[in-house]
């Protein structure tokens, strides 16, 4: 497939807001407002991401300010207890960073960011270095494709691939991003490999067989 965007680096965020690890907790607070951001990376001096701090980081120094924690609390909420005492980007943050790096499928990064639970990833190059951030909101941009690209791919790299002919005995037709495959196709054994190549186009949000 050649057509659709595959990777990170095609829908990622390129201007990124971060911190350095030694950032104040009020700077930090006050990065996350003005940027409208719930998470910022933590960077060394040479842009090498270390960490992230995120709203939930920040939100321990609330949660336990009025608290009298027993021993056993204190044991089972240790590092709760050491983010609320925090007061720098480098106590705050957790690390090591989740990141993914420029050249990771949108399919892994979805993955990533539900194994983890995160609405957003910072993207490194080989070196670690950040080079931009990848949201949820970015891996849905491929559903914005319209529906005349996401055919004449499926038609190029699918159709014509599994079954040849002028014209073709398959036809494939895309609406909302749903691909249609109609007509009688002599061999019937390709079938299965086409709806799955076709659900591979970024964009497909179903196949369906007339």
């Amino acid at each position: 497939m050649h057509g659709s965007p595959h990777i990170v680096s095609d829908v990622m965020t390129r201007t990124v807001v971060a911190v350095a690890r030694g950032a104040s907790f009020k700077e930090i607070v006050e990065t996350m407002a003005k940027w409208k951001v719930s998470a910022v990376p933590v960077l060394e001096g040479d842009g090498r991401v270390i960490g992230v701090v995120s709203e939930a980081d920040l939100l321990s120094k609330e949660e336990y300010r009025d608290s009298d924690p027993t021993r056993a609390e204190q044991m089972r909420h240790l590092a709760e207890l050491a983010k609320a005492g925090a007061v720098t980007a480098e106590e705050l943050m957790s690390a090591p960073a989740v990141c993914v790096h420029t050249d990771t499928t949108l399919a892994q990064a979805a993955r990533a960011m539900a194994q983890r639970r995160v609405k957003r990833l910072p993207v490194t190059d080989s070196e670690g270095i950040l080079r931009g951030v990848v949201s949820r909101g970015d891996l849905l941009k491929v559903f914005l494709r319209p529906d005349d690209d996401i055919a004449e791919e499926v038609r190029r790299e699918v159709v014509a691939y599994l079954f040849p002919g002028e014209p073709s005995p398959v036809r494939a037709d895309v609406k909302e991003g749903v691909v249609r495959f109609t007509g009688t196709p002599r061999d019937t054994n390709p079938v299965p490999v086409a709806a799955r190549l076709a659900r591979a186009v970024e964009g497909v949000v179903d196949v369906e067989w007339d």
